[in-house]
């Protein structure tokens, strides 16, 4: 199952090294000269699960899960298992990761044909019984009154204990009985199975194909598992961000149509940020949500496949939530709320002369179609909103919710260089016309639903992509009056800001970046 990926496709147009092409980025098209080489406070919980929660068990046990297991966990399970590929589906960020515990079935699988249901921690199921009925099984003992004994006999305490008694061989390289490739057959024992597994693969213990935690660590995690896994509830969300939370809150709420828009805007180029408070000295992470629920009201997360899926309700309200789980360098992308961007918001879409009729709807021709949905933003506020920041949108599309990238696209391992077109250039002229009269070639396959998109819609967005770029040409050619030498002034210098105006992306088979300034 590939996890969505917002609204932003990740494609490559084949050509010449040099060529000016078009990056398709959610609302806007920009012209691109590419060179091709913590914590939740109980206000801010979703109120479905309330109920759901691990019960807090403070002063229950000798070993605190905050200060002496959380992290150990983070530092030796996480990195393995953080992502949507973690093994086994056992996502270790979280205490709610650990007690939803694993499940068998493989999120990446090349040969599905259709999609499969997500299984999101903190989305798609709210309980841990919900998990069970998506055959998510434990590894930690469940039972209440379960004796120190039974609680030692869990998957996660005894594939512990299984490296200990069978560590790493002494030599420098692994035995060739550890596969590491990305397409390993999964073991994934239930407590049941785990003597089986043990005879067949004794050197399997965790951590996989690594020297296992320290005899402190393992004593400590031990300590903790026969303890019952006490859990406490974490340390609030200080006062100082309650108080940004609620100004911005405020903000993204606003009751005009062009208030709304320009926040479902910024609500679907955001989602898969982390947000955070610029100036506030103990930095805290948030998340940008889609709630039923009103600011000042705890939050009824609206859960949908895709940021731009029907929310099913009159009014999205757009809340932040604090991030919960061990933040991962793979999926992190840091994006700052200050004055100043709510002040440059406010420029860009509130204070610019237009007008928004009416709010688009959530059908999927129009959802799906960023060009169609937000044709009322004008073109060169969507194209500086994005410019302002185009290293963060890049990391989106190099990193985002998709670990494994050779299942999102045909991955080569690559580097190029990203240009763009200056804001004020009279390239951009135009574009309103053309985005217009293009904006049919540019919707995303969700149009087409799951059982159709095969070999026939394949061949039509072959179809559509081929119109699309002999309308480009065009349109760039048309730029260039005949008979003068054509130069690059058109090309975007960032006017002494400080940052670079050109970025580097770096992509391979299951990972990506995005730095700014020409590597290489």
């Amino acid at each position: 199952m590939r996890h969505p990926d917002a609204c932003h496709p990740k494609h490559k147009e084949q050509g010449s090294a040099l060529r000016v092409c078009s990056a398709w980025l959610c609302g806007v098209a920009v012209l691109v000269l590419a060179v091709c080489a913590g914590p939740t406070p109980s206000w801010a919980i979703d109120s479905s699960q309330r109920s759901a929660l691990p019960p807090s068990t403070a002063g229950i046990g000798t070993v605190d899960y905050w200060r002496d297991v959380q992290p150990i966990v983070e530092r030796r399970c996480a990195v393995c298992h953080g992502c949507y590929d973690s093994p086994c589906q056992l996502n270790l960020t979280a205490y709610e990761g650990l007690t939803r515990g694993a499940n068998k079935k493989p999120v990446y699988e090349g040969t599905r044909l259709v999609t499969a249901e997500p299984t999101r921690l903190f989305e798609d199921a709210q309980s841990v019984a919900a998990w069970r009925k998506k055959d998510f099984f434990p590894v930690l003992e469940e039972r209440a009154q379960a004796t120190e004994e039974a609680r030692r006999a869990g998957v996660l305490a005894r594939m512990l204990a299984l490296k200990r008694t069978h560590p790493l061989p002494p030599q420098p390289l692994l035995p060739e009985t550890f596969d590491l490739s990305l397409n390993r057959g999964q073991q994934c024992p239930t407590e049941s199975q785990f003597d089986a597994f043990a005879a067949d693969h004794p050197l399997w213990g965790m951590p996989y194909g690594l020297p296992g935690v320290n005899e402190q660590e393992y004593q400590t995690l031990m300590r903790w598992i026969e303890d019952g896994a006490p859990y406490r509830d974490a340390e609030p969300v200080s006062p100082m961000s309650v108080a940004q939370i609620e100004e911005w809150e405020a903000f993204f709420n606003g009751d005009s149509v062009k208030q709304q828009l320009m926040s479902r805007y910024l609500y679907e180029h955001l989602n898969l940020t982390h947000l955070y408070f610029e100036g506030l000295s103990d930095r805290q992470w948030f998340r940008l949500v889609r709630s039923r629920s009103a600011p000042g009201q705890p939050i009824d997360l609206l859960v949908t496949r895709r940021p731009y899926d029907d929310p099913g309700v009159p009014r999205v309200y757009y809340r932040l939530q604090p991030v919960r789980g061990s933040i991962l360098a793979k999926t992190h992308i840091p994006y700052a709320l200050s004055p100043a961007r709510k002040q440059r918001y406010a420029e860009l879409f509130l204070d610019a002369p237009y007008e928004v009729e009416a709010l688009p709807g959530y059908d999927v021709s129009v959802g799906s179609n960023p060009f169609v949905a937000f044709r009322a933003l004008p073109v060169r506020s969507r194209y500086r909103f994005l410019l302002d920041d185009s290293h963060t949108f890049f990391m989106q599309f190099m990193k985002g919710p998709v670990c494994r990238g050779q299942v999102a696209l045909d991955v080569i391992d690559e580097r190029f260089w990203l240009f763009f077109t200056d804001p004020d250039s009279a390239a951009l002229d135009q574009s309103e016309t053309f985005l217009a009269e293009n904006s049919s070639h540019l919707y995303l396959p969700t149009a087409e639903g799951v059982s159709r998109f095969g070999l026939s819609s394949w061949l039509k967005y072959s179809r559509m992509q081929k119109s699309f770029l002999k309308a480009k040409l065009a349109y760039i050619e048309a730029l260039q009056p005949r008979g003068e030498t054509a130069d690059l002034s058109f090309i975007w210098n960032r006017r002494g800001m400080q940052s670079s105006a050109a970025l580097t992306l770096f992509r391979h088979a299951d990972s990506g970046s995005a730095v700014q300034g020409l590597i290489g």
